[in-house]
This record gives C-alpha cells, sequence and structure tokens, in this order.
C-alpha cells in the first residue's frame, strides 16, 4: 500500500507562531513514517508559504528526542536558495494554490489567528483536502470567546460571568467592573490564544494596563469573573464516537494564574491524572462532551474548565488545534490515558480522512 502523503501546516503570522514551530516538529518527530511521506509548509512571519518534501532530507528515527529546529532549517533553506534566485522560494516557486497539490491530508497546526479561527480550515476545504480538526464553523465559534460562552450558556452550561466590550464602548469605569465582578477579575483579547493578552486586574493601574493591552490584540474585550476553583483541562478525540482522556489539573498560586510564560517553560506543577472521584469524573466528562457538540468542534479538542468546591464544572475554554509541544496537556493527557503520540498523531489523521467521506455524504445525499 502506497504512503500517504501528510502536509504539515506551520508557522504563521499570529503571535503564537514559535509554539505552532515546536508542535510540528513533535509531530514530524512522532509520525508513523511506515504510513506517511511527510510535506512541512512553513508559513512564516510575514504570510509567505514555503513547502519542503522531508523525504531523504532528514531521517526522523535520528532525531527523535532530539531538539531540532525547524525555523533555523528553513531560515538556511529559504536563504541559501533566495541567493540563487530572487524569485525562487526554496527550490521552485509555488502559487498559493499549487503549494497544497498532491496531498493526501493536511495536519493544520498553525496556532491563533488565520490557522485555528476557521481560515485555513476555509482553504483546505475549498480545496477539498481533508484536514484534522475541526472545520470552519467549529474553528470561528472556538476561537471567539465571547461566541463560546454565549453558545455555552445558552445550551445549559456554566461559565464564568463576563462582559464584552469594544473601544466603541463608553463603559470602561474599573470601579464599575470592580463592583459587578469583585476582585481580582480578568481581562482578555476574545480571539487570542495561550492566555496571550490576559491580564488579572487587582487594581485600577492593572485595569488600565489591562485594557490597553487587549484592545492592542483585539477590537473585542472580555472582562470577565475570576472563578475560585481547581483548574483542569481533558482532552477529547473523535469525530462521531467521541473518547475522553484522564483529567489534568494545573496547580498555581493563588495570586497568579496560567500565563502564555507559565505554559510553555514547565514553570507550574501539573497532575495528571487529576486527584478527582469517579462520580466527579462522569459530571465532568458529561459536561465536556457536549460543550464539543455544542461548539460544533471535530476530530479534537483541549476543554479547560474550573471544578469548584461545591463540585460545579465552569468551562474556561475550548481549544479546537491544542499544541503538541514537548509541554503541551493535549498529548501529555492521551500519553496518560494509555495513547502514545505516535498513535494519537495516526489516529487524527484517520479521523481527517472519515470526516472527509462525511462531508461527502452530506453534500450528495
Amino acid at each position: 500500500m502506497s504512503k500517504l502523503h501528510v502536509g504539515i501546516v506551520f508557522g504563521g503570522v499570529s503571535l503564537e507562531h514559535d509554539i505552532s514551530l515546536q508542535s510540528a516538529k513533535n509531530i514530524a518527530c512522532v509520525i508513523d513514517q511506515n504510513r506517511f511521506t511527510i510535506i512541512m509548509i512553513f508559513v512564516d512571519k510575514k504570510g509567505i508559504w514555503h513547502r519542503e518534501d522531508m523525504t531523504n532530507k532528514i531521517s526522523f528515527s535520528k532525531i527523535r528526542g532530539v531538539i531540532f529546529d525547524f525555523y533555523q532549517y528553513f531560515k538556511y533553506r529559504l536563504s541559501s536558495s533566495i541567493s540563487q534566485c530572487e524569485s525562487c522560494v526554496l527550490s521552485r516557486c509555488f502559487s498559493d494554490f499549487e503549494i497544497l497539490s498532491g496531498l493526501d491530508v493536511v495536519f493544520p497546526i498553525i496556532h491563533g489567528g488565520f490557522g485555528e479561527d476557521g481560515s485555513l480550515q476555509g482553504l483546505l476545504k475549498i480545496k477539498k483536502i481533508p484536514f484534522v480538526g475541526s472545520g470552519v464553523l467549529g474553528s470561528a465559534i472556538s476561537m471567539d470567546k465571547d461566541i463560546t460562552k454565549r453558545l455555552l450558556h445558552d445550551a445549559g452550561l456554566m461559565v464564568a460571568p463576563f462582559v464584552t466590550l469594544t473601544e466603541s464602548d463608553e463603559q470602561l469605569d474599573f470601579e464599575y467592573y470592580a463592583d459587578v465582578f469583585g476582585l481580582p477579575f480578568f481581562v482578555k483579547p476574545a480571539c487570542q490564544g495561550s492566555s496571550i493578552g490576559t491580564s488579572k486586574v487587582f487594581n485600577r493601574k492593572d485595569f488600565c494596563s489591562a485594557i490597553n493591552l487587549a484592545f492592542s490584540l483585539d477590537y473585542k474585550v472580555l472582562i470577565e469573573a475570576a472563578i475560585v476553583g481547581r483548574e483542569l483541562e481533558c482532552a477529547v478525540l473523535g469525530n462521531n464516537d467521541l473518547r475522553i482522556s484522564v483529567c489534568g489539573e494545573i496547580l498555581l498560586d493563588k495570586n497568579t494564574f496560567y500565563t502564555y510564560q507559565n505554559k510553555y517553560q514547565e514553570c507550574v506543577e501539573i497532575v495528571i491524572p487529576a486527584k478527582i472521584s469517579h462520580d466527579v469524573s462522569d459530571k465532568i466528562y458529561s459536561v465536556v462532551l457536549r460543550a464539543f457538540r455544542v461548539l460544533q468542534c471535530w476530530g479534537m479538542a483541549r476543554v479547560d474548565f474550573f471544578l469548584t468546591s461545591d463540585f460545579r464544572v465552569i468551562i474556561n475554554e475550548v481549544n479546537t488545534l491544542p499544541g503538541f509541544a514537548v509541554t503541551s496537556m493535549y498529548p501529555k493527557l492521551w500519553e496518560a490515558s494509555g495513547l502514545n503520540s505516535k498513535d494519537l498523531v495516526t489516529i487524527l489523521i484517520e479521523l481527517a480522512l472519515e470526516s472527509r467521506e462525511d462531508d461527502k455524504k452530506r453534500i450528495f445525499s
């Protein structure tokens, strides 16, 4: 049986570019080379796409567990090819659509805007290329914290109390929000991932800085109550028949939160599996699976939530394109659930092909 050609699309123009490089590296290192031929498609910070067939270029079996910087690899390849011909990218030129030619399936791992928000998924659907993860709708919904929370709330699921602001709103009074939500509270850009631009507000000075930062990253900003409870995450896998991982717990000092820095620098304590009873786990699983369905997710997601002292499950975020870096929770949660990263990547690719067949049935039935 011939190998499937898998395009790993990574990089991108969002602020999560560097995390995407780490995710792509780890996916490439664990992917089953007996079944899949890898084509790396790198989107640089200017939004320019570059393609490299990794066959006979790098033996990934030799770099498993070894730090390998794709960015430096592509930087070298780009500089060497540009010096030969300014109009060439790597060894040849590509149009926007040519770069995706010959692919059987795509594993998109561009986190944040133009990769996780439905934009890339729309391009792949136009090209009729199966891809890992949620479709256009589920990706777009889940990327927007405002829309996510409204849909979850309307479905009877619990979210933190919040209000949404745009720059045209006049109500930016610190005392008003301190009275409504209590202190501390959070200020977040609506459509950023990895806690980028999120601030925990304790006083007026914090509030002014938080508002300015959030609006510098998005036109829409959430002000949200701080939930007192345990911070937990679990992973979902599947299309129609869903599997759910054990829960993991992030242990933080009461005055801090899960920031971009401590997510990727292993400076917080993570407990997998979390110490929770069987009955509480069942309740969590029920809520998580409902959230996955309500938000039209597909293939995979990581669901982040709070567990309060009276056992309420309050959903914080649903991430449709979770990281695959060494420190990322999604593969760690599945590893603890008995599914190694190699098999996880294989299943995700198979689910992408399965969802493509489901698309055909919906279109032509």
